[in-house]
């Protein structure tokens, strides 16, 4: 314990990332007793500290530290996991039968479509989703397209594309519901200049943990006018955990 109290000073919400309740926690008196006056203060003050500087995804993966499973809880007070801010992404055809599946557990890691294999994170990451991007593009190479034509895409606002601003868009994690079948208007950020392009700001941040599938599927009711060499980006943006 009092080992993993020293090394968390670089985090808000303390007590929650090291698993205990509050200062009357048994073990954590013990630790306390074992120290000098000076760094007892210390100490406590840190663990009644429950933020102000972190900041978006940051805080939001900071607030989730409860959820953490206990190993990554441990490492992360150990140094030997990290916080850092991240996008997890893939690219997808748009497919005739109008259900777009943007994780797929035949996907491979590659560089520029996609940045995780079997649709699941890397052993000992945990991600904090704060937003989601959804953007669209049509590669220049036609239904030939090459992965290079593909990466190289200008992708674009989903208002650009009738057929796909009417769909439906959901994503799940190991079968929980990070966002239901919502209106993908709401990734319709074309004139607010105050958000990324195509980027929705979840209310309710949720917690991916490592070794669980993850599922985001775009439900269209048309494809009418719809370019059928068009691709989908969809970008899972927060903080995780990593060496």
């Amino acid at each position: 314990m009092l080992d993993e109290i020293e090394g968390t000073e670089e985090y808000n919400n303390v007590g929650a990332l090291l698993g205990i309740n509050g200062i009357e926690d048994s073990e954590l008196l013990g630790a306390l007793r074992r120290m000098n006056p000076v760094k007892k203060y210390k100490t406590i003050m840190r663990l009644a500290s429950t933020g102000g500087p972190s900041r978006g995804s940051r805080a939001d993966m900071e607030k989730l530290f409860p959820e953490l499973p206990a190993h990554i809880r441990q490492a992360l007070s150990r140094g030997e996991l990290r916080l850092a801010d991240t996008i997890i992404y893939s690219i997808k055809k748009v497919a005739a039968s109008r259900t777009i599946k943007l994780f797929e557990t035949q996907d491979t890691k590659t560089i520029g479509i996609t940045s995780i294999s079997g649709a699941k994170l890397s052993k000992n990451s945990a991600l904090a989703v704060s937003g989601i991007f959804l953007l669209a593009g049509v590669p220049a190479g036609g239904p030939n397209s090459t992965p290079d034509q593909i990466m190289s895409t200008t992708y674009d606002k989903v208002e650009l594309y009738p057929a796909i601003f009417t769909g439906e868009f959901n994503i799940k994690a190991n079968k929980k519901v990070i966002l239901p079948e919502t209106s993908i208007k709401m990734f319709a950020t074309g004139n607010n200049t105050t958000v990324p392009l195509g980027y929705y700001r979840l209310d309710n941040p949720r917690l991916i943990q490592d070794d669980v599938l993850i599922e985001a599927t775009v439900e269209l009711g048309s494809t009418m006018g719809l370019d059928p060499n068009t691709y989908l980006y969809v970008g899972l943006h927060g903080t995780i955990t990593t060496p």
